[in-house]
């Protein structure tokens, strides 16, 4: 990285993100992604996952400024651009690959930085069966849907749904179900990160299941296969006084 980082300002729709992408590029210029040391995001945690899968093979750090409504994965708005990029830390995320075969015969991938979730898309409760690494280790399970989570995304969908939050670098992610009937006590399990994780919907027909990996939602699937991706990592920069692992840290602390 150079002494005077080249930066490529990126932003969400929403005025106040625009206001502040304005006073940024004024202050610092603006640079092609392809051409940045550094992206900096502005907005919500909807808008860094947004940034990760557009520009996340470029391979650049990407240090995000809350400027939305959740900002788990966002520092706070402020001053001193430059020396807060230099003093940084990083936090390096390895996100899930999702392949989905859907009951036309297509199949479509897609990666998660926080989860892949199954969801039921009728009123009638999903049946499902979970494959790990090619043995059933649940023939039947009647939800509402069920996920998988990374570490950086357990604070998120999967916390909601009462699944654990996994520190950083764990090598671990999270399988939790969501409103299940049956198993009617099954609370989901921890998995090593390597772990092939493959549902198949027992009916389809009659009880339609969409997959949904971050925000990229596939419908009417039949099988869906996750897996921890092998080659893809990005590295998100945080302020050392309230990096990743200490968020993670106070989020199962805090209660309310």
């Amino acid at each position: 990285m150079t002494a005077t980082p080249r930066i490529a300002f990126l932003a969400s729709p929403i005025d106040e993100a625009q206001r502040a992408l304005a006073e940024l590029i004024a202050s610092h210029g603006q640079h092609e992604p392809a051409d940045a040391d550094i992206l900096v995001a502005l907005g919500g945690d909807g808008f860094m996952l947004q940034t990760l899968h557009r520009y996340g093979s470029l391979g650049k750090p990407v240090y995000g400024m809350k400027l939305g409504t959740v900002g788990f994965l966002m520092n706070q708005h402020g001053e001193g651009l430059l020396e807060r990029l230099a003093a940084a830390e990083p936090a390096v995320l390895r996100p899930l690959e999702m392949v989905a075969l859907t009951e036309s015969g297509a199949t479509v991938g897609s990666l998660a930085y926080n989860e892949v979730s199954l969801l039921r898309q009728t009123r009638q409760a999903a049946h499902l069966r979970i494959d790990l690494n090619g043995q059933t280790r649940l023939d039947e399970l009647i939800c509402d849907g069920v996920l998988v989570a990374t570490p950086a995304g357990s604070t998120a969908y999967n916390f909601s749904a009462h699944g654990p939050i996994l520190p950083l670098g764990s090598s671990v992610i999270a399988l939790t179900p969501i409103a299940a009937f049956r198993p009617r006590r099954w609370r989901g399990a921890l998995l090593k990160a390597d772990t092939e994780v493959r549902f198949r919907v027992l009916d389809p027909y009659k009880r339609p299941v969409s997959a949904t990996a971050d925000s990229h939602e596939v419908r009417d699937v039949v099988e869906v296969m996750i897996r921890e991706s092998m080659d893809r990592t990005v590295t998100l920069l945080f302020d050392p006084e309230h990096n990743l692992e200490e968020r993670m840290l106070i989020e199962q602390f805090t209660s309310g």
